[in-house]
């Protein structure tokens, strides 16, 4: 779905909605200091998001649509997750999903104050998780309940809503957002693999995560993730 515009009709149709005419009173001001202290317009806004289960945030990234590389600029804290590390697989199996994502749409209207759903399940769930059982509507949202899904608080909600409101404003085509077990630094990575050895669903999983991760922090550009015929992501730039 595009949601990007040359013109400001996105952000209108947003500000139709009361919850976020609230999220652009309480948050823009930060939402503009923020940007400005990294160099960042509004105007051309692009954004990437990084998810992390066992650290519990997740990672703003952010760019001017003529820079080359991303910045961090700003860490949300999970504040409540259900389920252990490893994909989700499974309706109600209440797993947070791991894997190369996208956000499919922005919810002024949720019973979470404000969601932002993933494009879960995607292409490699479908393949690879219960067919005709995989489950659906996972956010990133208000409030602090999970059953699958990323609670960020309302406080929170209400500012990465303004941002992907604002990228999506700016032209942005399609917001990324990659979801890991932990960060797989080289550290970590061994002992997340020998604990989980016999387990060839999460290794396959985790070891193409890796090479996105390994990617992206060594060139802080957004990896590619094309799903194959077999459920596995074939990662690049």
């Amino acid at each position: 779905m595009n949601f990007g515009s040359a013109s400001n009709s996105f952000r209108e149709d947003q500000l139709n909605y009361s919850r976020v005419k609230q999220a652009y009173t309480d948050k823009l001001k930060t939402v503009d200091k923020t940007l400005s202290e990294h160099a960042i317009s509004r105007d051309n806004l692009r954004i990437y998001l990084r998810a992390f289960k066992t650290e519990k945030k997740i990672e703003l990234w952010a760019k001017n649509s003529f820079d080359s590389v991303f910045t961090l600029i700003k860490e949300f804290s999970i504040c409540d997750l259900s389920g252990t590390i490893g994909p989700k697989r499974r309706s109600r199996d209440l797993q947070v999903p791991e894997g190369y994502y996208h956000l499919a749409g922005l919810n002024p209207y949720s019973k979470y104050f404000l969601s932002i759903q993933i494009n879960y399940p995607n292409a490699s769930d479908s393949i690879r998780g219960v067919h005709g059982h995989l489950g659906n509507e996972i956010f990133i949202h208000g409030s602090c309940l999970s059953s699958g899904c990323l609670p960020i608080t309302d406080d929170k909600i209400k500012e990465l809503y303004v941002y992907c409101v604002e990228a999506y404003n700016s032209g942005q085509e399609e917001i990324a957002l990659t979801m890991f077990p932990t960060q797989l630094s080289d550290t970590k990575y061994p002992v997340l693999i020998s604990r989980y050895s016999k387990d060839r669903d999460k290794i396959s999983l985790w070891s193409d995560l890796k090479k996105g991760y390994d990617l992206f922090n060594l060139t802080k550009l957004q990896p590619k993730a094309k799903v194959l015929a077999d459920g596995r992501y074939e990662v690049s730039l």
